[in-house]
């Protein structure tokens, strides 16, 4: 038994609300390990994406983790400093949110966007990362990508700014990558094709994606394993 890529152990969140403190997250614990994707379930309220943002270290005060740990490839994560844990985002933990406008700059061309990512995360030259930001492109199915690399994000559908986002998550070849929600704005026909796409770089990268939706036929479609919270 290999070590999982992601182990969450007896993790509990709290808020600080006027009315005393309020627990979204109960003592939960689940691995994920290399290449497996596992769907977190449940209806609107349960704590799915509090969880997602715990691991990522995006829980915002009021909100604090008031125990358990997250563990990425056996070291502690969920303790470490603001500035530590901004370096392990993007490089090592990739994530594709719900509403792809909110993970691009429209006021940059989203070329510019992912090579600014990959030389965040790489030793790269401007122009050896504009080629991987071209290869990353095609690879999560943009069509003529060395025209398209070029183009602001409101010039793209929502399928196709989607697996921008995509590419954006996986251009520093993460070893979990978390995905909120990523198909619920889009039609079924889009649904399906992002669907693979997040299996198939499951399989062909040895990513760890932790999935989460309300939607039982994506789980069907997708998972490895579920959770229901």
């Amino acid at each position: 038994m290999t070590e999982p890529v992601l182990s969450v152990q007896n993790l509990r969140v709290e808020f600080a609300t006027r009315r005393g403190v309020l627990r979204a997250i109960d003592g939960i614990s689940f691995d994920i390990a290399k290449g497996e994707v596992l769907g977190v379930v449940g209806e609107s309220g349960a704590g799915k994406s509090v969880t997602g943002n715990a691991v990522i270290g995006l829980i915002d005060a009021p909100g604090r983790i008031a125990g358990g740990e997250i563990l990425l490839a056996g070291q502690r994560i969920d303790n470490l400093p603001a500035e530590e844990m901004r370096r392990i985002r993007g490089k090592r933990i990739g994530m594709i949110f719900q509403d792809p406008l909110t993970s691009l700059n429209p006021l940059y061309k989203i070329g510019e966007q992912i090579v600014e990512t990959i030389r965040t995360h790489s030793s790269l030259s401007e122009s050896a990362a504009r080629k991987r930001a071209i290869e990353l492109l095609a690879e999560v199915g943009i069509p003529a990508p060395e025209k398209r690399i070029d183009s602001y994000p409101h010039e793209f559908s929502g399928g196709m700014r989607q697996r921008v986002v995509i590419a954006l998550a996986i251009c520093a070849d993460p070893e979990l990558i978390i995905a909120d929600e990523p198909t619920t704005a889009l039609d079924v026909s889009v649904q399906a094709q992002i669907i693979s796409l997040i299996r198939r770089l499951g399989r062909d990268h040895g990513t760890a994606v932790m999935l989460i939706t309300h939607d039982m036929g994506v789980i069907a479609e997708t998972c490895d394993r579920v959770a229901v919270m």
